[in-house]
């Protein structure tokens, strides 16, 4: 296995410390500063192993243009606005997001754009296709953000959060690990000892779960970032990520890589693992340091409520035949809830400073388009 650097250095951990924590395998799989996933590829697109939103249609980002203008506005139009994206990918949401932008002089000349980014294959990648654009800085964190009116974007940035899982036993809850088999593969395992007093503060749904259950939990340090930063200093965060409304049991560490599914302890570095989202995490810990917490919904009722229809009919028309389809192809996967539509499986949380009642697209009483 020489050509699995890290899959030799976490056998190696194993060997040296004991079996290994979920948390800290994710992290090392992703992050690891050598051969971490997301420190050393461009992993998007056809040629990748995953495609986001912002890939799929410039629709995607525009919409999430004009839900920031109408942020701005409800903010009071403030002369100076930080506009902060979390994982930015190849820079395409943005870019698309800073086109639509440009139709409103005033906000476009208060924009300072801030890309939060850790792989520098995409911080290059993002770099050329932002280059025309003016007051753009790169930061590892978004503790490197400097104070200011911010309104956050983050889509698919929490999903890739280490987790910790627990399996529950007839004793209890206990942590689970990776461990190294007979055969010398990785293999699931569990701490030999529960979590003293871990079901105190567990959800009713999981805290009913039965024997063999799993329960993922994520910390809450960057959410609560979001939350104090945006409830101190104005403005809003937008969380848009696949997983669930509420918090349950239930096991989704997965590996993605070319498209589909992989096993995550097989070639540790060379796929993308991932963990669905606990909304209702997120929301109680938003809620918890005092910012105004908004939804959630999920994508396709979102988009829909902000004009993605009318702004695809608009495009249809003047496009040529085949483009139009590409289009209507498009709409349907944002916004389908069918097999292979993101409609339903990704969902969107606002998060805002206490004095803003209402987000678009966020509220039932909302009509689509009200962001434009």
């Amino acid at each position: 296995m020489t050509d699995q650097p890290l899959l030799n250095e976490i056998k190696a951990l194993i060997k040296s410390s004991g079996p290994m924590p979920v948390w800290r395998y994710m992290e090392l799989c992703l992050m690891h500063p050598r051969y971490g996933y997301y420190v050393s590829r461009d992993p998007l697109g056809r040629e990748g192993d995953f495609t986001t939103a912002p890939e799929v249609s410039q629709m995607f980002g525009e919409l999430l243009g004009l839900w920031t203008a109408s942020v701005w506005k409800q903010m009071g139009s403030p002369q100076f606005l930080r506009l902060i994206e979390l994982g930015p990918g190849r820079g395409t949401m943005m870019a698309d997001a800073l086109r639509a932008l440009r139709v409103l002089p005033p906000l476009y000349q208060a924009l300072h754009i801030h890309m939060v980014e850790v792989n520098p294959v995409l911080r290059e990648r993002q770099s050329a296709t932002l280059a025309n654009v003016r007051n753009i800085a790169w930061h590892d964190s978004i503790d490197e953000v400097p104070e200011g009116p911010s309104i956050i974007l983050a889509n698919e940035f929490f999903d890739v959060l280490p987790i910790h899982q627990m399996i529950r036993h007839e004793n209890g809850w206990h942590e689970r690990v990776i461990e190294i088999d007979p055969n010398g593969r990785l293999q699931f395992g569990a701490a030999p000892e529960p979590t003293p007093r871990f079901d105190v503060l567990l959800p009713p749904l999981v805290r009913a779960a039965p024997v063999g259950a799993v329960f993922e939990w994520r910390p809450d340090g960057e959410i609560m970032k979001l939350a104090t930063r945006v409830r101190d200093q104005d403005g809003a965060a937008l969380i848009i990520d696949y997983g669930h409304l509420r918090s349950d049991a239930g096991d989704t560490f997965q590996a993605i890589a070319r498209h589909t599914f992989a096993d995550p302890l097989k070639a540790p570095g060379q796929a993308d693992v991932t963990a669905h989202v606990d909304f209702q995490a997120l929301a109680r810990a938003a809620e918890d340091v005092g910012a105004r917490v908004h939804g959630p919904v999920t994508q396709g009722d979102f988009l829909k409520r902000i004009g993605i229809d009318t702004r695809a009919a608009a495009l249809m028309q003047k496009a040529a035949p085949e483009v139009a389809t590409d289009i209507s192809v498009a709409l349907k996967r944002l916004t389908d809830t069918g097999r292979g539509g993101m409609g339903s499986m990704f969902k969107v949380l606002g998060i805002s400073e206490p004095r803003l009642s209402g987000l678009a697209g966020l509220s039932d009483l909302e009509q689509a388009g009200e962001a434009s």
